[in-house]
C-alpha cells in the first residue's frame, strides 16, 4: 500500500498541476516535522512511530524538492490524493501527541509495597501483646514466629520511575515511604513513625559499558537505600542479613561466567552524643564486598566497619564502657532453588562478626558494642510441599554472642519455627504455626537486665482467605487466628520494661485472638 501510494504521489507531482502545489506542501510538511520533533521530546515511547512517519514524510519531501524548480507559484490548485495523504499523517501525529501528553508521566512508573494491619485481643478483651521480638531473646535479635503474634499496622510503598536515553542507558529513581503504629485508631498522627526509608537512583544498560564483558551488565547506584540482595525469614519477620544506609556502589560486576561481584560504601550514624563537653555526630562507614558464585547459589559477604569518633573521648556506651570504633562482619550463604531435590527452596547462612560487626543481622547499626564483642549466627529455612494440598515452611535461627556491651556478658538463644498450610479450595486454606525458643541470657546488669534461662513456645491456628493458594508466600491474605503462648517463669524477671516484665503478662499460658491482613506486590 505504501509503495502504491508513493508511486501515485510521484505521478501526481510530475504533472504541472501538482508542481504548482509544491510550495504549500513544503510549508505543511515543515510544520508537521516541527510538531513531530516536539512530540519526540515529550514522549520517548512514541519515538519509533515518529521516526517511521518522518521517513515517510522525507520521501515525500525529496520528491517535492526535485520538482520544485519547475513549480509555478501562479497556480494553487490542490490535489485530493495529496491532501488525503497528509490529513491521515497529521491525524496520526495528533493521536501520538495526545498519547504523549497523557502517558509520559506513567511510562516507566511502578508502584510496589508491603502492608500488614490487624487486631490482637487478649483473653480478657484487652489489647494483646506480641511481636516476633517479644521474648527476652528478642532484645538481641532472637525472633519467634509471627503468625497470630502481631499487634501493629505497618506499611511501605515503593514508587519508581524509569527513564531511557537514546543510547539505551536506563535510569531508575526510587523512593520508599514507611509507617508503623500500634494504635487501632483511624487517625494516628501523634503515634506515627512516618519515614522515608529509601531515596536512590540506579543506572544500568550503560552504553559506555557495552562490549566490556566485566561491566556490561553492571548497575551503578547512589543514595539512601537498603541493599538489593538482603534476604529474610518471613515466618519470623527477621532479616538474615540487612545492609542499609546512605552511599553508593556497583552491582553485578561479572568477574567470569560463574562469578559476579557487588561493592558498596555505605554511611550510617550513631546519633549526636555529648561527653565531657564535646558534641559529635558519630558516623560509621561500611565497606562491603558481596561475591556470588555458580549463578548465585553461593554467596560470600564481607563488611569492614569504621567509626573513629565512637570512642571514650566522645562518649561511652550505656554500660559506661568505651564502645568499639571498628568491626568486621562476614556471611557465607547457600541459596538452593529446590528443597533438597524437591519442589520449593532452601537457604542456609552462617554469619560471624566482631567489634561493631557483632550485630550480625543489621550490619553496622549498633554503636553500643565494645571491641571484645563476638557473635556467631546460623540461619536455615525453606518451603516445600509435603503432601497433596499441604505445604511446610521450616526454619531455624540461633546465635551465641559474648562481651557485647559488658565484658563477660553472654547471650545464647535458638528458635525453631514451622509454618504449615492446608489448601481447602482455590481461595481458602488453614494455616498453622508452631514456634519454640530456648535462651540462656546473662547481660551482666546491662540496662538493668537480669540473667535468665528458659523456654518460650507458641501455637497458632489461622483460617485464611487469599488471592490464590499453592504457595506459602502468596499474598494478599486475610486471616483470623487464635494463638496460645507460654514461657518459663524465669523469663519474667529479665527486664521490667519488656512484655514479660508487665504484671498482667506473665508465664502460665496466654490466649490471644485477632484478625489481620497482609499483602505485598
Amino acid at each position: 500500500m505504501q509503495k502504491a501510494s508513493r508511486w501515485l504521489l510521484a505521478g501526481v507531482l510530475s504533472s504541472s498541476a501538482a508542481t504548482s502545489q509544491a510550495a504549500t506542501l513544503e510549508e505543511r510538511m515543515a510544520a508537521f516535522e516541527a510538531r513531530a520533533s516536539a512530540a519526540e521530546k515529550r514522549a520517548a515511547a512514541a519515538e519509533q512511530q515518529t521516526q517511521a512517519l518522518a521517513r515517510e514524510l522525507q520521501q515525500i519531501k525529496l520528491a517535492t524538492s526535485a520538482l520544485q524548480p519547475a513549480a509555478s507559484t501562479a497556480s494553487q490548485a490542490t490535489n485530493p490524493v495529496v491532501d488525503t495523504r497528509l490529513a491521515k499523517l497529521e491525524a496520526r501525529q495528533e493521536s501520538m501527541e495526545k498519547q504523549a501528553s497523557t502517558s509520559n508521566l506513567t511510562d516507566g512508573f511502578s508502584f510496589n509495597g508491603y502492608a500488614r494491619s490487624g487486631l490482637l485481643i487478649d483473653e480478657g478483651l484487652g489489647g494483646g501483646r506480641g511481636g516476633p521480638y517479644t521474648t527476652p531473646a528478642g532484645s538481641v535479635g532472637g525472633a519467634v514466629g509471627r503468625l497470630g503474634n502481631e499487634d501493629d499496622t505497618y506499611m511501605r510503598i515503593d514508587l519508581s520511575k524509569e527513564i531511557y536515553a537514546q543510547n539505551g542507558t536506563r535510569s531508575k529513581f526510587t523512593v520508599s515511604i514507611a509507617d508503623g503504629v500500634e494504635s487501632s485508631n483511624d487517625w494516628t498522627a501523634d503515634e506515627s513513625k512516618l519515614n522515608v526509608r529509601q531515596v536512590f537512583t540506579t543506572l544500568d544498560h550503560i552504553a559506555a559499558f557495552k562490549g566490556n564483558p566485566v561491566f556490561e551488565n553492571a548497575t551503578l547506584w547512589a543514595g539512601k537505600r537498603f541493599d538489593r540482595d538482603n534476604f529474610d525469614i518471613h515466618w519470623m519477620d527477621s532479616d538474615v542479613v540487612y545492609l542499609a544506609g546512605t552511599g553508593g556502589g556497583i552491582y553485578d560486576v561479572q568477574m567470569n561466567k560463574d562469578w559476579r561481584s557487588n561493592y558498596s560504601l555505605i554511611g550510617r550514624s550513631y546519633g549526636d552524643f555529648s561527653q565531657g563537653g564535646l558534641n559529635a555526630d558519630v558516623a560509621s562507614y561500611i565497606l562491603t564486598s558481596n561475591q556470588f558464585f555458580e549463578e548465585g547459589q553461593w554467596q560470600w559477604m564481607f563488611n569492614g566497619i569504621g567509626a573513629k569518633k565512637n570512642d571514650f573521648g566522645t562518649r561511652t556506651n550505656k554500660a559506661g564502657l568505651t564502645p568499639a570504633d571498628s568491626g568486621l562482619h562476614s556471611m557465607l550463604a547457600n541459596h538452593q532453588k529446590n528443597f533438597f531435590g524437591r519442589e520449593g527452596f532452601f537457604k542456609t547462612a552462617l554469619l560471624y562478626g566482631q567489634g561493631l560487626g557483632a550485630e550480625v543481622k543489621n550490619v553496622g547499626s549498633d554503636g553500643e558494642l565494645i571491641d571484645e564483642a563476638r557473635a556467631l549466627r546460623l540461619a536455615l529455612y525453606g518451603e516445600t510441599p509435603i503432601a497433596p494440598d499441604w505445604r511446610i515452611g521450616p526454619s531455624l535461627l540461633a546465635e551465641q554472642s559474648k562481651d557485647r556491651y559488658v565484658k563477660g556478658d553472654d547471650y545464647r538463644w535458638l528458635t525453631l519455627n514451622m509454618r504449615l498450610a492446608n489448601t481447602i479450595n482455590s481461595n481458602f486454606e488453614m494455616a498453622y504455626e508452631l514456634s519454640w525458643q530456648t535462651m540462656d541470657l546473662d547481660p551482666k546488669g546491662y540496662l538493668q537486665r537480669n540473667a535468665v534461662d528458659g523456654n518460650f513456645w507458641k501455637f497458632t491456628v489461622a483460617p485464611t482467605f487469599k488471592l490464590d493458594v499453592g504457595d506459602l508466600l502468596t499474598r494478599p491474605e486475610m486471616r483470623v487466628f487464635a494463638s496460645y503462648m507460654n514461657w518459663s517463669s524465669d523469663l519474667d524477671k529479665y527486664s521490667t520494661s519488656d512484655s514479660f516484665g508487665k504484671t498482667d503478662f506473665n508465664a502460665g499460658g496466654v490466649w490471644q485472638y485477632g484478625i489481620q491482613m497482609e499483602t505485598w506486590f
